[in-house]
């Protein structure tokens, strides 16, 4: 066993017990909040779609780089539901038929196969804005500077120069011969931003820290953004629909560019694998003591088989 695998094995058994109380928090804090007074049908779509599935990766990116800078845990709580809400959603509109018009998500039927199209759409809405409810609570747990900062973030992450703008360039882009820097730049934008966003939100929930921390961590997230979506193309040639809980080799399917089909299979592995270096480069560079977790997250990211 090298030394790399040995410290990823490491890293991997430290992230389960981090993640576990974590991850509880969570989901209770999502229960709790999720479909809560609303329309008995709308509700239950939305919490459908949120709750019992998924690696809540983006909640623990935010939970992680908030104790990394020390930062407001109500604040970081918050954030951390927040994103999965948008994430959510996302799925539940690209699901749609009039997106990529799948059937499967999470092991079960999409959204708008199990409650119809209408309320599928209405249901990711209600997700959305959610998402920007949670960030403003009354009181002051979370001060209303930090407020603004995460919704701004949040928002930016979301929209047209984000995964919106990333899902517009990935639905023009079918049967298009792409160039390197033209995936990385949807893919950036599609996947990575939330990701990346998730970081920075964590990080914002902290004050005091450096600017070069920052930008630190700011990079991390730029390279385990893009490294998921690198791997999400392998898995898509790689892996079945049962392993997945989506429908696998879709991308072929429909013609879309991927990283596997610009650079290869063993092209894309490699790509992932530099990606994580990036990464953990980053972590090195920031300055920062406690970053056990990011490190053990960007590993998850590309180990992962599902």
């Amino acid at each position: 066993m090298t030394a790399a695998t040995t410290s990823s094995a490491w890293d991997q058994a430290r992230l389960a017990l981090w993640s576990r109380p974590h991850l509880e928090r969570v989901e209770q804090a999502l229960s709790g909040w999720v479909g809560v007074d609303s329309p008995v049908l709308l509700g239950e779509a939305m919490r459908y779609a949120v709750l019992d599935g998924g690696k809540r990766l983006r909640p623990l990116l935010v939970l992680a780089a908030s104790e990394a800078v020390g930062g407001n845990a109500a604040a970081a709580l918050r954030a951390a539901c927040a994103t999965e809400l948008i994430h959510a959603y996302s799925l539940v509109h690209d699901d749609l038929p009039c997106m990529d018009n799948d059937v499967l998500r999470r092991g079960k039927p999409t959204v708008h196969v199990k409650f119809g199209e209408a309320d599928a759409l209405l249901a990711g809405d209600a997700l959305q804005a959610l998402a920007f409810e949670l960030l403003t609570p009354d009181g002051d747990e979370v001060p209303p500077a930090m407020q603004a900062t995460l919704c701004r973030m949040l928002a930016r992450a979301a929209g047209s120069q984000g995964m919106a703008g990333g899902q517009a360039i990935d639905l023009a882009s079918v049967g298009v011969a792409l160039n390197e820097a033209q995936l990385r730049e949807m893919h950036r934008l599609k996947t990575g931003a939330l990701l990346q966003g998730s970081v920075e939100m964590g990080a914002a929930c902290g004050t005091g820290v450096s600017a070069a921390a920052l930008a630190a961590l700011r990079g991390y997230g730029a390279a385990i953004g893009l490294a998921f979506q690198v791997v999400d193309d392998i898995l898509d040639v790689t892996a079945d629909s049962q392993t997945l809980g989506k429908t696998a080799g879709k991308d072929a399917a429909a013609d879309k560019p991927t990283y596997v089909s610009l650079l290869g299979l063993e092209g894309a592995r490699a790509q992932a694998s530099q990606l994580l270096d990036d990464a953990l480069a980053a972590l090195d560079a920031s300055g920062l003591n406690d970053t056990a977790a990011l490190r053990a997250l960007a590993h998850m990211v590309v180990a992962r088989d599902r």
